[in-house]
């Protein structure tokens, strides 16, 4: 069993380093071209839930989460905070796009490069925004089943 659990800790460690290149990945055309952009932490809570949540929701089983139910509880509680943020943020950017516009963020590039990376702005931030927003909603859920499967039949 302690084999076990150091090869789970392993790969969350792996997983969590495979998160962070992403993370800067995703981040770093933007954040190149304008280090005030006014939403860069919520383009980063919104890819870290995004990934995170989506791996917690489909290998469970393979996570240091898996035993630990006092764990799954608090999770599926600050799901509900982590909702309301995401919508909050969410809105927030779609004002800011419509009444300043993403173009503002990029206004000293080439117009062509500029397109570009408005385009890539908008795009990445719905797409792990909105991802996140479904991984949250769902994990509860998940979380739910496994502490139920744990309780009555020792599985996760």
């Amino acid at each position: 069993m302690k084999k076990d659990t150091g090869l789970i800790v392993r790969l969350e460690l792996i997983w969590w380093v495979i998160t962070a290149i992403l993370l800067l990945a995703v981040i770093y055309p933007i954040y190149s071209n304008n280090k005030d952009v006014p939403f860069l932490t919520a383009n980063i809570v919104f890819v870290l839930t995004f990934v995170t949540l989506t791996r917690y929701i489909f290998l469970l089983k393979h996570t240091p989460l898996r035993h630990l139910q006092w764990l799954k509880v608090v999770l599926l509680v600050l799901c509900i905070p982590l909702v309301v943020y995401i919508i909050q943020e969410l809105h927030a950017f779609e004002r800011f796009a419509d009444e300043i516009g993403i173009q503002a963020l990029f206004s000293e590039l080439p117009e062509s490069g500029q397109d570009k990376l408005v385009e890539y702005t908008k795009a990445e931030l719905l797409f792990f925004g909105i991802g996140g927003l479904i991984a949250s909603v769902i994990f509860p859920f998940r979380m739910l089943v496994s502490f139920w499967r744990t309780y009555n039949f020792g599985t996760t």
